[in-house]
């Protein structure tokens, strides 16, 4: 399939959830060999980004299997991005995970994806024997616990008081529209917060960082570092690198690194 094709291909939904809390999922997944590859998108963008297809692109090319989806809220899936949470993406990713992957898998997420593939990671061994496994890590400006460290502590008296007595408050955003944060979004953004302790996820882990990310700056991705175990860890910062790391030469590291677990 060629890349242009890739995004022609037509998404399979899934719905999640329980009655009215269910929410249709669009899932592109490609057929192909091990490990595969699983994609975990940013907050407030979907499977369509450049990224993405990029990923789906290599894993043609080396015929491997590789799924992406959008959160409910984002792309292609139904439901409101105000409804959306950490919790409520975290069970649409692991429900997608269970449902499409098969084998060892590499999970390569970015920014918010870097927070669900650490949450992930602990759900898969929480819940222990499944058809799909982890073969490593791969995350791109990874923003674990954005919502309380990058967001809620750095918001003014003013931003915090409109959150509290509006529950949501507009975020002017250099990539497009404002958008809303929500309440619920920084109130069950607590229940997942990671960085507070030690982060056991049982395999390897490529962390990429660029030195001039305005969103998630690099000290944040040595705090993960920080709390992940010393084996088989990788952080390379870019020096130019901002936080989309979607340039060619950005690219080409993720899929290096994408390689280099397997």
């Amino acid at each position: 399939m060629t890349n242009s094709a890739a995004q022609n291909q037509e998404p399979a939904f899934i719905l999640v959830g329980q009655d009215g809390s269910a929410r249709s999922i669009a899932v592109r997944a490609r057929a192909g060999g091990a490990p595969g590859l699983f994609w975990l998108g940013g907050f407030n963008s979907d499977m369509r980004g450049t990224k993405a297809i990029a990923l789906d692109a290599w894993a043609a090319e080396h015929h491997r299997a590789c799924v992406r989806f959008d959160y409910s809220g984002h792309g292609e899936s139904g439901a409101a991005f105000v409804e959306g949470t950490i919790g409520r993406w975290l069970e649409e990713s692991f429900a997608v995970f269970e449902r499409f992957c098969t084998g060892p898998q590499i999970v390569v997420g970015s920014s918010m994806g870097g927070w669900m593939a650490l949450l992930l990671a602990r759900e898969v061994a929480r819940r222990g024997a499944s058809l799909a496994s982890l073969a490593g890590l791969v995350l791109i400006a990874p923003a674990p616990d954005f919502t309380e460290e990058l967001m809620w502590k750095g918001f003014s008296p003013e931003v915090r008081q409109e959150i509290e007595t509006k529950g949501a408050w507009l975020r002017p955003s250099q990539y497009g529209e404002p958008y809303p944060i929500t309440r619920a979004l920084i109130e069950e953004g607590r229940n997942h917060l990671l960085l507070g302790s030690s982060i056991e996820v049982g395999c390897p882990v490529r962390i990429l960082q660029g030195a001039q990310d305005p969103d998630v700056p690099w000290q944040h991705a040595f705090a993960l570092a920080d709390r992940l175990p010393a084996e088989d860890v990788v952080l390379t910062m870019i020096q130019d690198g901002d936080h989309r790391l979607s340039r060619p030469q950005d690219i080409a590291r993720i899929m290096a690194a994408v390689a280099e677990i397997g």
